[in-house]
């Protein structure tokens, strides 16, 4: 065999290998070609489609609105909520013993405030028909509060049930209570207790109001058989 033999097979060998990267080259640029112009057609597709159902872009846009407002307004509500908890509201059993009734009552109300409560208020006073504190809870519970301050606090003279009766005959029928609580920073006779569990009524007595007024926890984690809320929050 001749040496010019031998030498071009190399040489047919490399410009097959490059002739073979070429087409594989080919192929791959025709491949993403062919991918593009389909995604292209897809789009144009998808486009004109929901160009002709233009409700279904409105009612979507509708939700994402709506979706968002009402994580804002979750937001919002987290952040109230976090403030009032930040103002870490407290009061020593000392202090409520010193109080005169009416600002007893502007304690009681300012309590609820501090749990969340923005619409607490006093109504205390002549003609009250039971009710010394209104307050809404954040989940939408209407709250009706009496008041009963004893200024030698234990050594006072105990709530009895004459108390809770008229609790219990206004607080649902004239305010609209969802929950009716009586609050003392003294004594609850046992008769007055029996009847409040009867009625479905809620006795706050000295040991409670100590807890929830020098703690954090809002009164309704204090309390049992408190009804379900309302409406549902981030709370919830």
């Amino acid at each position: 065999m001749s040496p010019g033999a031998r030498k071009g097979r190399p040489r047919a060998r490399r410009r097959t290998r490059r002739a073979s990267r070429r087409q594989r080259a080919n192929e791959r640029l025709t491949g993403l070609l062919a991918a593009v112009v389909m995604s292209i057609a897809v789009v144009v597709t998808v486009v004109n489609w929901l160009l002709a159902h233009w409700w279904i872009l409105l009612a979507a846009g509708l939700l994402v609105l709506s979706a968002a407002a009402g994580r804002l307004h979750q937001l919002k509500q987290r952040a109230r909520w976090e403030a009032v908890r930040a103002q870490g509201l407290r009061y020593a059993l000392s202090q409520l013993d010193s109080l005169h009734h009416t600002r007893f009552e502007d304690a009681v109300r300012d309590l609820m405030r501090r749990d969340g409560c923005q619409d607490a208020v006093r109504v205390g006073g002549r003609g009250d028909l039971g009710a010394d504190v209104k307050a809404t809870d954040p989940y939408g519970r209407r709250w009706v509060i009496q008041c009963k301050h004893r200024g030698n606090g234990l050594a006072g003279s105990a709530v009895g049930t004459p108390d809770l009766q008229v609790l219990n005959g206004t607080a649902r029928q004239v305010h609209g209570a969802d929950v009716a609580v009586i609050v003392t920073n003294g004594r609850v006779t046992a008769p007055a207790q029996a009847f409040a569990e009867q009625q479905r009524l809620h006795v706050v007595d000295r040991h409670t109001l100590a807890a929830w007024a020098s703690g954090s926890r809002p009164l309704w984690e204090l309390l049992r058989a408190v009804p379900p809320p309302r409406r549902p929050t981030t709370l919830s």
